[in-house]
């Protein structure tokens, strides 16, 4: 029969080697992100006008997507 006492050394050394795989790939993930954001302030640098046009369409659209929604569950209710 296995402690408790060898039960919590195993726990503790898998909960150690998980978080250690996890802030790995937290600073491999910080890194894509930082690239990738350069990147876009870049594209948004050499073409503002594109760029304030697509945020636009992206806000037209979500904003459209709530107003359906919205919309939709006001007439859901009056059933």
């Amino acid at each position: 029969m296995v402690s408790k006492k060898a039960i919590k050394k195993k726990l503790l050394a898998k909960q150690k080697e998980f978080a250690a795989k996890a802030n790995k790939e937290l600073a491999l993930m910080k890194s894509k992100f930082k690239k990738a954001e350069s990147h876009v302030k870049g594209k948004i640098k050499q073409n503002p006008e594109k760029a304030v046009l697509i945020a636009a369409g992206i806000g037209a659209a979500v904003g459209a997507a709530i107003g359906a929604g919205i919309t939709a569950a006001i007439k859901k209710k009056k059933r």
